[in-house]
């Protein structure tokens, strides 16, 4: 049954129908095969409900609306602004300053396509200008934007969450350490590039003009002070500091810096509602064909046939690590990680991994996949928004997909760059 199932989405793939077509299909074909018939069909439609019922899921839309007004609004700008003040005149500062900047947006709006919108739209054009070769500009782009997948609010972390009951809120705390040692890595990456190329720097700001962008930036600076002051201060839950992050973006776009009337703010709804319609039904299909393998208990046999039941801890990260990188250079990550998580769930359990741990190796390598050949998502908004060809996009990103295996390499033999954090925060 798992080779028809698996070989009825394929085809539907290769035919161009969008994902949620072959997941639903593969789940109605599961269902047929197993009950002969479609007589319990109301099953499976509970089954989608279920999947699209949890409370902690509002967060999304929520992070997404947000993001989606400060990138129309100065919010975005003011954070820039304010990295290029302090590192920009460094060699190799504005390529630093670019995987600053989306680690500082990744901190507000959790999605790594729209840290590529935001961050690369502006800084390319001055990259360029200053002697950087296209190909390094998008690659950094591309590749920096997965620190959004890591830093909380995470998109990514909230799903994962979600389908393996963990506490978000762990997960959040937990991307921080390897969030930062990627940017650590890029940012000493961009250093040599600039050095072995001869990269001009940029003038350097005067105080005055730091604590200019600093004043410019202090409400922008106010998002992750809401979403992680608020979250482990026990002011808010992830949810609640999600809706925060939107009246926040409103206050501040609308009435502060007068960027957007309510008709842009309109426009940004419907395009975020458009955003979370795809989402969600994704979700409810990925939660009825997770129930339709684990019923015919297809992960099991899966699992079995490679022999993980024998490995020890981790050899089961190395497999997981493997399977979601591979799985995410093909598909989008919310299906990956709605599909694949609950086939790992009995052996993460059986052989004792903590599910927080999990969770950042496997949010790691959905972005990692997501910006690596050939079909990584991110190489595609990169495509489409900075118009430039395939070949261009990913001609130089190796030595960042080398950096982002060596720091998931480093993750799973030292656990402890995610976990120090989550320990110290929810220490018993």
């Amino acid at each position: 049954m798992a080779w028809t199932i698996f070989s009825v989405m394929i085809i539907l793939l290769l035919l161009g129908f969008p994902m949620m077509i072959p997941l639903i299909v593969g789940a109605f074909v599961g269902f047929y095969w197993m009950f002969g018939g479609f007589g319990q069909l109301e099953t499976m439609v509970q089954q989608m409900v279920a999947g699209i019922r949890p409370a902690s899921l509002i967060a999304v839309p929520m992070f997404i609306f947000a993001a989606d007004i400060m990138t129309r609004g100065q919010s975005a700008g003011r954070l820039i602004d304010l990295v290029m003040s302090f590192v920009g005149h460094l060699r190799g500062g504005l390529a630093i300053s670019t995987a600053a900047a989306c680690t500082m947006f990744g901190a507000v709006s959790g999605s790594t396509q729209a840290t590529v919108v935001a961050v690369g739209t502006p800084l390319r054009p001055r990259m360029l200008k200053a002697g950087y070769k296209d190909s390094f500009v998008l690659a950094l782009i591309v590749n920096s934007s997965d620190i959004a997948f890591l830093i909380p609010p995470s998109i990514g972390m909230i799903i994962y969450g979600v389908v393996s009951n963990t506490s978000i809120s762990e997960l959040f705390i937990a991307g921080v350490g390897p969030g930062l040692l990627i940017l650590v890595l890029f940012s000493f990456y961009s250093w040599i590039y600039a050095v072995r190329n001869n990269v001009p720097t940029e003038p350097k700001t005067s105080w005055s003009e730091r604590l200019t962008a600093l004043r410019k930036a202090l409400w922008p600076l106010g998002f992750p002070l809401i979403i992680i002051g608020g979250i482990y201060g026990g002011i808010f839950s992830p949810t609640e500091a999600a809706a925060a992050c939107v009246l926040y973006a409103l206050v501040l776009e609308t009435i502060v810096f007068r960027t957007l009337n309510w008709g842009d703010v309109y426009d940004t709804a419907k395009s975020t509602g458009l955003i979370t319609a795809v989402v969600f039904i994704l979700v409810g299909a990925g939660a009825a064909f997770s129930w339709v393998i684990s019923f015919a208990q297809i992960p099991q046999a899966i699992l079995s046939g490679i022999g993980i039941d024998q490995m020890g801890q981790i050899g089961v990260l190395f497999v997981i690590s493997i399977a979601f990188f591979i799985g995410c250079m093909f598909v989008d990550p919310i299906v990956v990680i709605l599909v694949m998580v609950p086939i790992f769930a009995p052996v993460v359990n059986a052989v004792g991994l903590d599910p927080v741990l999990v969770g950042v190796v496997i949010t790691l390598q959905v972005a990692i996949g997501s910006a690596t050949p050939p079909f990584g998502c991110d190489i595609f908004t990169a495509i489409a928004v900075f118009k430039r060809p395939y070949m261009d996009v990913i001609r130089g990103t190796p030595p960042f997909i080398f950096i982002l295996l060596s720091v998931s390499v480093a993750l799973i033999y030292f656990p402890q760059i995610a976990l120090f954090l989550r320990d110290l925060a929810f220490a018993k």
